[in-house]
């Protein structure tokens, strides 16, 4: 109820600055081509930065963390290309503000922050499932066993952050001499 009330008063908000607007350029139909200009600005941002990032954005939905630098730095863009998309000179407002990229870096923060909680809260649904199916076997104090092992895998999310390149590929490498079976050479012209 309180996103409805929020969305319709955003609404009302933006109906009286395009009449003020409006009136203050001389002519409404300023302000409406400026809409059309707008969105399809709005539609070459989204098309631009959203190629291939479906894969990343099912995950986030849900609630994996994404830690591949193309998610992570395009998705402010494309909530930007998506506001400028909406009839309003606030949304518009906004989404150039999003542009800037100080803007683009605390959207940024603030979204992994929100994911690293998200990712928190359904680990703990899901080992506190499991510590309910294993009948109280969880240790002394019924504390949870996964719990180290979760510390771990959030640091290691922690570390990696957004600067991982999801093109490189960790591994060891040794040199492996092969059986080498010397084939004769036998005269081809022989019968």
């Amino acid at each position: 109820m309180k996103l409805f009330l929020l969305i319709f008063a955003g609404l009302i908000l933006e109906v009286f600055v395009w009449i003020g607007v409006g009136d203050l350029v001389g002519s409404m139909w300023y302000v409406f081509f400026w809409f059309v200009i707008a969105f399809f600005i709005g539609l070459n941002i989204i098309r631009k930065y959203s190629t291939g990032l479906m894969p990343q954005m099912q995950q986030m939905q849900a609630g994996q963390m994404s830690s591949d630098p193309a998610l992570t730095g395009n998705l402010p863009k494309i909530i930007s290309g998506f506001l400028l998309l909406l009839p309003g000179l606030i949304s518009d407002v906004l989404a150039l503000l999003i542009l800037i990229p100080p803007v683009q870096n605390a959207l940024k923060a603030v979204m992994m922050k929100t994911m690293m909680k998200r990712q928190q809260a359904m680990m703990e649904k899901m080992m506190g499932g499991m510590m309910g199916d294993m009948g109280g076997m969880g240790g002394a104090q019924g504390q949870n066993p996964f719990a180290d092992m979760m510390r771990q895998m959030q640091d290691m999310q922690n570390q990696q952050g957004g600067s991982r390149d999801s093109s490189v590929i960790d591994g060891e490498a040794r040199e492996v001499t092969p059986d080498a079976k010397q084939i004769e050479l036998k005269d081809v012209n022989q019968k």
